[in-house]
């Protein structure tokens, strides 16, 4: 959603690193830039001017004027201004004292609160809760048993006593949902209220007697992250028709411009807590606008990425990899063992999400929108066409082993082949790393194990002092090393040992010399 103005910031960032100094007129350059981007991102006008404003204001201050990187100083200003208009600090939900949490979904019709219902429902439980969905969307036709399905989907309970379709009492139908929530020991309840064509009174009202009905401790808006700056005009007459307490952005995947996630939390004063960004049920997660201006400006989000890690691998199972990983060249990690990593990081979700999730791949979104996901169902149905031994040891895959593979999952001989390749390769690389060692053709790092830069230093020095092939020379240099010589045994031998004793020839190498002034 935020491409292009990512792409917009970026350019006037790279323009900024090739300068050591920055003048006035490089900043109001920068900030004119910026401007344009935000406004093509179909930002609130009112959000901009105090965007800019902002960053104008700290960039031609002495905390860039003073910083030894001024370039990098104005983007840290801008990411923190950023954060500041997505919210600032993270929104967490308030829960009853006594329960059950009562949570009311409003907004307009298509903004998506049925299925997102079903998505909060999915991530409270994961978070321990016992959710209860309340159909009181009467109105629409089956909206009803749309929520039924998502609840069941989700694996979650659903009250919906009344058929719907213009039939029964939307408010009775939140009133009595909370007694049957404490009958069946459900911990919080999610009701899914009617959404309206537009800023409608009369269903505004209904919204209303709803809320005071079962005094919910949450209201969120439900907002189309794609509707850009009625966005904002919606959010607004919600506040103040009904009131709410946080924003939930919803289809934030789309190629919409993403004005809405820009501005509605700044205009409204009430931040975004979760957002929407797929059409699975698990594309759902608690909003932290300093990693979405992190995204925004193309340096990833590994916390992100590291929350998902723990979700989905176990550190026994990650340790018992590494372990094997770390033996002889690796050769205990087999075919079974890579299918098992495989299908746990597709548990995490989209390899292009993943992938963008990682810091400087903006620069690579064309390749990451082009990766096709069903390689990797290609990838396992070979494997799975395997026998065990040849999952245990791939070497034995000859010629008529490749065909029957290829025939057994519907590929092409070349492309058993190509695994099996690739898959030696990977293996000898995680290997090399798991045993301290630096990527092949990158030099070792310092403290680890060997790589080839360090392999090289070593033969190296193996060889030892080379001397000249100008006997002119030769002769010169070891004249003057007898003279060292013999001013040593004069003043006692070499780390303080006296003269004529074992050691006095002692002479420091040249890398040494270096380091010894």
């Amino acid at each position: 959603m935020f491409d292009t103005l990512s792409d917009r910031l970026s350019a006037t960032f790279k323009n900024l690193r090739g300068k050591g100094r920055l003048s006035e007129a490089d900043i109001d350059g920068a900030a004119r830039e910026i401007r344009i981007a935000l406004l093509e991102a179909d930002v609130a006008l009112p959000v901009v001017r105090e965007f800019i404003k902002q960053v104008k204001a700290r960039s031609l201050g002495s905390e860039v004027s003073k910083a030894l990187n001024p370039s990098q100083q104005v983007i840290k200003i801008v990411n923190e201004e950023l954060i500041g208009i997505l919210g600032g600090e993270t929104r967490r939900l308030r829960f009853a004292k006594t329960p059950p949490t009562v949570i009311m979904l409003a907004g307009l019709q298509g903004a998506g609160k049925t299925t997102l219902a079903g998505k909060l429902g999915l991530w409270l439980k994961s978070q321990g809760h016992s959710p209860l969905l309340v159909a009181c969307d009467l109105q629409r036709p089956n909206a009803v048993n749309q929520l039924s399905v998502v609840a069941e989907r989700a694996g979650v309970a659903v009250y919906a006593p009344e058929p719907g379709n213009g039939v029964g009492d939307p408010v009775q139908v939140a009133k009595d949902s909370i007694e049957y929530a404490r009958t069946k020991v459900h911990d919080i309840v999610i009701v899914d209220t009617a959404g309206r064509l537009g800023i409608d009174q009369e269903l505004m009202q209904q919204a209303a007697d709803i809320r005071d009905a079962v005094s919910p401790d949450e209201i969120l808006f439900v907002v189309d992250a794609m509707i850009g700056q009625d966005a904002v005009n919606t959010a607004e007459a919600f506040r103040d028709g009904v009131g709410f307490d946080g924003v939930v952005l919803s289809k934030l995947d789309g190629d919409a411009r993403g004005g809405a996630a820009l501005s509605v939390a700044h205009v409204t004063g009430k931040q975004i807590m979760f957002a929407s960004n797929g059409e699975k049920l698990d594309d759902f997660d608690a909003f932290h606008p300093d990693r979405m201006a992190s995204r925004i400006l193309g340096m990833g989000d590994m916390l992100s990425l590291i929350e998902k890690a723990e979700q989905t691998f176990s550190q026994e199972e990650a340790a018992k990899m590494a372990s094997k990983l770390a033996s002889s060249k690796g050769k205990e990690f087999t075919l079974d063992d890579f299918l098992a990593q495989m299908e746990q990081v597709r548990k995490m979700g989209s390899i292009s999400k993943l992938l963008g999730m990682l810091p400087g791949m903006a620069q690579m979104k064309d390749q990451i929108n082009n990766i096709d996901e069903r390689d990797v169902d290609r990838t396992a149905a070979i494997i799975k066409s395997m026998t065990p031994g040849e999952r245990q040891d791939p070497t034995i895959i000859n010629g008529s082993r490749r065909a029957r593979i290829a025939k057994g999952s519907g590929v092409e001989v070349s492309a058993v082949k190509g695994l099996v390749e690739r898959f030696f390769e990977a293996r000898k690389m995680m290997s090399r790393m798991a045993q301290g060692g630096g990527m092949p053709g990158m030099p070792g790092i310092p403290g680890m194990g060997g790589g080839p830069g360090r392999q090289k230093k070593q033969q190296k020095q193996a060889k030892g002092k080379r001397k000249s092939g100008n006997p002119m020379k030769r002769k010169a240099e070891e004249q003057a090393a007898a003279e060292r010589r013999e001013q040593a045994a004069a003043q006692g031998g070499a780390f303080g040992l006296p003269a004529g004793e074992p050691g006095k020839d002692f002479e420091l190498p040249d890398e040494f010399k270096k380091f010894m002034g």
